[in-house]
């Protein structure tokens, strides 16, 4: 991190982000997860402002922001609609990390350039309904024939599936050597083969796709393979620091964003003759929730800062993910409670926000996988 970046990223880049979220995507945030879908105009519009690119080098068309003005930028996000954030944080990390940091120039030119401008809209292909957590259970085959690989299998929990763009997905290309023997490959989504086979019904971020697919038969060509055989597997850890990174700021900005409102209603509530702000139930719980987040928020910026700097980051990056996205949780919670038994309407926000933020406990890594990372390094 350069000496002039301030430890609270770029300024200029967080208030324009923050901006177009409280204008653009939190009024219909609400109709959005009715819909199921993030529209196209946002879409576009985020290509626009460098959203799309953040993670990618200026040499690809990308903005090229710096790992604490990214986590910043996802916070934002999440805090106008956690649906809009976790497309814009898989789109970046892992999707473009993977191509840019592991392929070709000549994929760079081809996929990355589109992805970087929000042109395409990048998804990432690890899990398997047998393999989640154990990302080297996997069972999707890649079988060599002359200059192509033909795979087939499936994968499950599939983000941003259904939007026109790339997919970098991993299969096993030798059976007999484990984890070694998993390979990393990138095609179009509407590849000869490949289908998304069902958009699964969620708890929340209903607006954001999470998607089963399937590969019959599918024919790649080789220089379409991301780095050597035998090395997708290290270039799948490779995206963990910003990946959880990045689902750490998601969890603050949507907590963030539940939390403002029941301090909002607290301020405007009357009962018993006073506002309940007033009432030392309220008020402590609400202190209580805004320090636990704050808590959260410099973890998150303290993992950042680390990656900005060239430092390791991991240990950082796993304790910011683990502590924000379970401290989300209780925040949500306390602003649910605040509003008594409007917190458990569909009317009021803070009933969807508390839904969609739940998730972040288990995708990037469950809370279970973060503490055993984390036991190991000890």
């Amino acid at each position: 991190m350069s000496d002039s970046l301030s430890p609270y990223g770029d300024p200029i880049i967080v208030d324009m982000i923050r901006k177009f979220s409280q204008e653009r995507l939190a009024p219909l945030a609400a109709e959005r997860e009715k819909s199921g879908r993030i529209e196209a105009e946002v879409i576009r519009e985020l290509g626009e402002l460098g959203v799309f690119g953040a993670t990618t080098s200026s040499e690809w068309d990308g903005s090229e922001i710096d790992p604490v003005t990214y986590a910043l930028l996802l916070e934002e996000i999440a805090a106008g609609d956690g649906s809009v954030s976790t497309m814009v944080s898989v789109h970046n990390s892992p999707t473009c990390i993977v191509i840019g940091n592991s392929g070709t120039n000549a994929q760079k030119d081809r996929w990355l350039r589109k992805l970087a401008t929000g042109e395409s809209v990048g998804s990432f292909g690890l899990t398997e309904p047998q393999a989640g957590s154990d990302a080297s259970n996997l069972r999707t085959r890649a079988v060599k024939k002359g200059d192509k690989y033909i795979v087939n299998g499936a994968k499950q929990f599939i983000s941003n599936a259904t939007h026109p763009g790339s997919l970098v997905f991993f299969a096993v290309t030798d059976p007999s050597a484990g984890k070694r023997g998993i390979s990393c490959f990138v095609i179009d989504k509407n590849h000869p083969g490949f289908s998304v086979v069902r958009t699964e019904e969620k708890l929340g971020q209903k607006a954001s796709d999470t998607c089963a697919l399937s590969f019959e038969d599918v024919e790649i060509p080789e220089d379409q393979r991301i780095g050597a055989e035998g090395e997708g597997y290290r270039i799948a850890l490779s995206t963990l620091e910003s990946g959880r990174i990045g689902i750490a700021a998601q969890s603050v900005g949507m907590a963030r964003s539940a939390l403002d409102y029941a301090i909002g209603y607290a301020r405007e509530r009357t009962a018993f003759g006073g506002k309940i702000m007033d009432f030392q139930a309220v008020g402590f719980r609400l202190a209580e929730a805004k320090t636990k987040l704050e808590a959260a928020r410099q973890l998150t910026l303290h993992a950042a800062r680390l990656k900005a700097e060239g430092k390791p980051s991991l240990e950082a990056a796993c304790m910011a993910k683990l502590f924000a996205s379970e401290t989300a949780e209780a925040v949500c919670t306390a602003a649910i409670q605040t509003l008594g038994g409007y917190g458990f309407l569909a009317d009021y926000p803070v009933e969807r926000i508390y839904r969609d933020v739940r998730v972040c406990q288990i995708y990037e890594g469950t809370s279970d996988v973060q503490k055993l990372i984390l036991q190991r390094m000890l």
